[in-house]
C-alpha cells in the first residue's frame, strides 16, 4: 500500500527537475511520463498535484486492494457472494452488532473511544474500526478530538 508521505517526497523531486515521481509511484504511467518530459506540465500540473496527491493515493491503494482481489473491508469478493448466498442479512447484522459495541464501548468510558479501544471492543481490525469510527463522524454521530493526557485521537459521542 502507497502512503502519501512517501509521495509527498516524490513530489519534491518535481523541484529539482524529477517532476512526475509521485505519479509513477501511484502507477499513473502516463502521465507520470508526461509530467517528467513536459516539466509537469510546465510547473501547473505539478502544483495542482500537491492537492491532489491524497486522492491519488487512496485510488492506487483501493486498486491494489481490488488486484489483490480484496476489498477494503478486508473481505474478499468472493466471501461476500457466499454470505448472500448463505444468509443474506448476515454481513449487516454482523456490522450492526459492531457498531452496538462500539457504543456500548464509548459509553462505558464516558462517551469517548479511541480506535484501539474499539478493535479490543468489537474484535474488528484497526482498518474496519476506524472505517466505521469515520462513518460516524460524517453522520454526525460523533465528533473527533485528542485525549489530553496522552494526544491519542479520541471519538466523542453524543449523547451517551
Amino acid at each position: 500500500m502507497n502512503k502519501v508521505g512517501t509521495a509527498y517526497v516524490l513530489w519534491l523531486g518535481g523541484l529539482v527537475g524529477l517532476s512526475g515521481l509521485h505519479r509513477l509511484y501511484n502507477g499513473k504511467i502516463w502521465t507520470g511520463l508526461l509530467w517528467l518530459c513536459s516539466g509537469g506540465l510546465f510547473g501547473v500540473g505539478h502544483l495542482i498535484d500537491l492537492v491532489l496527491i491524497p486522492k491519488m493515493v487512496e485510488a492506487h491503494n483501493v486498486k491494489l486492494s481490488n488486484r489483490l482481489n480484496a476489498s477494503t473491508s478486508g473481505i474478499t469478493p468472493n466471501e461476500i457472494e457466499i454470505h448472500r448466498v448463505v444468509e443474506p442479512l448476515s454481513l449487516q447484522t454482523y456490522r450492526n452488532q459492531a457498531i452496538v459495541d462500539l457504543l456500548k464501548a464509548a459509553e462505558a468510558r464516558g462517551g469517548k473511544l479511541s480506535v484501539t479501544q474499539g478493535v479490543i471492543a468489537t474484535g474488528l481490525s484497526f482498518f474496519q474500526v476506524e472505517k466505521m469510527l469515520q462513518e460516524m463522524l460524517r453522520t454526525g454521530y460523533a465528533e473527533i478530538g485528542n485525549d489530553p493526557e496522552t494526544g491519542v485521537v479520541v471519538y466523542d459521542f453524543k449523547e451517551m
